[in-house]
This record gives C-alpha cells, structure tokens and sequence, in this order.
C-alpha cells in the first residue's frame, strides 16, 4: 500500500537569527530548559540541599588545623585593626593641628549661697544643747489633687537650751554640728502654753 503524504524532511531548514546587543542590556545567557530536570516536591528538594550541604566538608577537623586558621583569622583582624587605628589617629591629628587650643575658660565661682530656713514644733529637748523639730508640710497631690500631710523631723543645735518641748521654733541650715545635726536654731517664735 502507497503512503500519499508528502515526505517531510527530517530536519528544519536552519535560519539565521541576528540578535542586537545594546549598551544598556547586557549579554543574555541561555536559561537551562525547566523540562531538562525533574521537578521535585519542595519537601524533596529541601531534602536534598540538605544532604548536599552535610556531605560537604565543613572545614578542618584536627585541633592543630583548627588552630592554625584561628591564628591566621586574627594576625588578618590585627593588621585590619592597626590600618583602621593609624588612620583614625591621623586623621585626629590633622583636626587638632587645624583647630588652635582653646584658651581655658575662668572657673566660675560659686556666691555665696542662702541657706534653707525651717519653722516647726519641738517634740524633743532631752539631750544637752539639742533639740527635735517636726516639721508638718501639707502639699497638694500631683495627680489626684488631695491635700498630703507629712512631717520630717529635725535634729537642731540650741546653743544656750533656750527651746522647751511645744515651742514653735525657727532652724537655719548650717555645717554638720554632730552625726545627725545639720540645723541650728534662730529664734523661738512661739512658747508652749
């Protein structure tokens, strides 16, 4: 039996393809066909890099080998550091040459202060020459607005035994007399009844 259909050559006629390269557009290389390889799960293809990756030698194993890159990673970080010291010195230099020294500015001395100045209610004049002030401060909350009472009390110098217990007094800030006594009586502003 006689084929009717027209023989086909077995190959193609080649044609020529010129490809113009610009400036702008670099050289396009062959992208590998995706039907070359066979795709793979992604699970097994994880599994894969991973066994590629482990089969890989993962550096020297003795202790000598392990040392001698340890030494030659930090004479390699030491000449890096000096490189990196002698130009920051260099160029600290340069700006310390350019600027000319700063005359030195006058120490400000410090004025005679004032010195703090209390009013409260003795509540102690049992020891020589000493007394114990309770100071009342009534202060309004920062936040909530409330009126806060609080006293500190206060240990004082009464040169002369002058206070009794109930007096309403008046103690200025003074050097410190005594470990506790940083205070000195002024003046008696009220007598206890």
């Amino acid at each position: 039996m006689a084929d009717d259909t027209p023989e086909v050559p077995e190959t193609l006629p080649e044609t020529k393809t010129v490809t113009v390269e610009s400036a702008d557009a670099p050289a396009s290389t062959p992208e590998p066909a995706a039907s070359e390889a066979p795709q793979l799960p992604p699970k097994e293809r994880r599994a894969a890099r991973r066994a590629a990756t482990a089969a890989a030698p993962s550096g020297p194993k003795t202790i000598e080998e392990r040392e001698a890159l340890r030494l030659e990673r930090r004479r390699r970080n030491a000449v890096q550091r000096r490189a990196y010291r002698a130009r920051a010195k260099t160029k600290r230099d340069e700006r310390r040459a350019a600027t000319p020294p700063a005359e030195p500015t006058p120490v400000h001395e410090h004025g005679p202060g004032r010195p703090k100045v209390r009013q409260g209610v003795v509540v102690s004049d049992k020891a020589d020459k000493t007394i114990v002030v309770r100071i009342d401060i009534a202060r309004r909350h920062r936040r909530y607005g409330k009126i806060m009472r609080t006293s500190t009390k206060l240990h004082a110098h009464d040169a002369t035994n002058d206070a009794g217990a109930g007096d309403t007094v008046r103690l200025i800030e003074s050097r410190p007399l005594s470990a506790t006594k940083r205070w000195r009586l002024v003046e008696v502003v009220e007598r206890a009844r």
